[in-house]
């Protein structure tokens, strides 16, 4: 699954460089928001239930105190992190809708099933989604659909996920829906579609078209 197990998470690509910023929203003026993407809130308790969900799915994994202990001293800023990939799924989503892109359940299970095959089964694929990207088990077809979408998306576009075409169309939308993030998750970089504070090493690759080649992101 060596190749293929790095296949993904495009929404934490391109997040460590510095660039204008889309203005950040206060808890006053959103009081009880981790982040305001389209006129709609993703609220802190929305937030905390899904890094309560990977924190519940690490435990499970790593039942050793010790162990349990240094998985999460690894992964001390997932609670970050997880708002930036809540926040960039919507800004992909507005992105691909945009262009009229779709994807279908049966698009996403193949995706899957080939996955797995590589992975050794179900249980192996969702493994290593939780363990390389701190995504959930009960969030994997999420994440899916997902790279479908930015697969998609960046062949509507004629170019691939690396290019700058792909991430100008994510900017858009990110401007478009007027992200705005409470300043104790950081700043939304709209150039960039990311939040500007992020500090993991989750640039990802992301498989181009079906049957090609990952590619860097």
């Amino acid at each position: 699954m060596h190749r293929r197990r790095r296949t993904a998470l495009v929404l934490t690509a391109a997040i460590v460089a510095a660039a204008p910023l889309l203005t950040a929203c206060g808890s006053e003026a959103h009081p009880g928001a981790a982040a305001v993407v389209g006129g709609q809130r993703i609220t802190v308790a929305q937030l905390e239930n899904r890094v309560e969900e990977v924190r519940r799915a690490q435990r499970a994994a790593v039942p050793d105190e010790t162990q349990y202990q240094q998985v999460v001293s690894s992964t001390s800023s997932l609670t970050r992190d997880t708002l930036h990939n809540m926040v960039l799924d919507r800004v992909l989503h507005r992105a691909a809708r945009d262009k009229g892109v779709t994807v279908t359940r049966a698009e996403i299970q193949r995706m899957r099933a080939g996955l797995e095959q590589q992975a050794g089964g179900g249980r192996g694929l969702e493994t290593a989604w939780l363990q390389k990207y701190g995504i959930a088990p009960a969030r994997l077809d999420d994440n899916l659909r997902l790279q479908l979408e930015a697969q998609k998306l960046a062949a509507e576009l004629g170019t691939d996920t690396s290019q700058p075409a792909f991430w100008q169309a994510l900017s858009k939308a990110s401007t478009e829906l007027h992200v705005d993030l409470n300043p104790r998750y950081g700043s939304w970089d709209v150039q960039k579609s990311s939040r500007v504070d992020a500090k993991t090493p989750w640039v990802r690759e992301v498989t181009a078209a079906a049957g090609g080649q990952p590619v860097t992101t």
